[in-house]
């Protein structure tokens, strides 16, 4: 099964794909991670992004096309999930061939739809142990003694300095941006399907599965 899921910044798009890797043994390709990952090994693909990334130019389609298309070949034969691609008209054209080659064809395109007030407040109320990491909320999940860590007792909290309300709001625009393109490709194709994001953990991941089950 071969999936691409889509949602703005913040609204629980990582949290549900490592529950899928781990559930349903599917693969993510995400496009920043493979980047950093032929970089750092050097090789034929990695070498080019490098010497573009230098330049300060953007990685063209190309690069990128190479770079799935190896990992697919290497995923086993398992499904993927696309994280980050494709984020154009040309990518999606590219995603169908790459699949096609292989023998392959995308199944679902699911969206987490969010109120992005809501979401504003959702991720410039988190914060986290500067000790171990556990993860709070002003309103939602704070601490139970103020100011003192559940898990470890540390005193010492910290926020993202990216988790204000402006830099939020122009996440979210980059990614309607982003979307615009392609959701018209895979809508006419009947495989947009859209999931309420502001629901719990638990209930998205209900109402995916009843997707992917269906």
């Amino acid at each position: 099964m071969d999936i691409i899921l889509l949602g703005p910044p913040g609204a629980g798009k990582g949290t549900q794909a490592k529950r899928l890797v781990a559930e349903r043994d599917l693969v993510q390709l995400s496009t920043g991670d493979m980047l950093r990952a032929a970089i750092a090994a050097g090789t034929p693909v990695g070498l080019k992004a490098k010497a573009v990334m230098e330049r300060g130019e953007l990685v063209s389609d190309a690069i990128v096309s190479a770079l799935i298309g190896e990992h697919l070949d290497k995923s086993n034969g398992k499904g993927a999930i696309f994280d980050g691609y494709p984020r154009t008209g040309h990518q999606a054209e590219a995603l169908e061939l790459l699949l096609a080659d292989r023998g392959r064809k995308l199944d679902h395109v699911i969206e987490l739809k969010v109120d992005e007030d809501a979401l504003v407040e959702r991720i410039c109320g988190r914060f986290t142990c500067a000790q171990c990491g556990a993860l709070y909320h002003d309103t939602a999940h704070p601490p139970q003694v103020e100011g003192v860590c559940d898990e470890c007792g540390s005193t010492e909290f910290k926020r993202r300095p990216d988790d204000n309300e402006e830099t939020v709001r122009k996440r979210m625009a980059e990614y309607r941006a982003k979307t615009a393109p392609i959701l018209p490709v895979y809508e006419s194709q009947g495989l947009v399907r859209e999931v309420d994001g502001m629901g719990t953990v638990d209930e998205v991941a209900a109402a995916i599965d009843a997707i992917l089950d269906a």
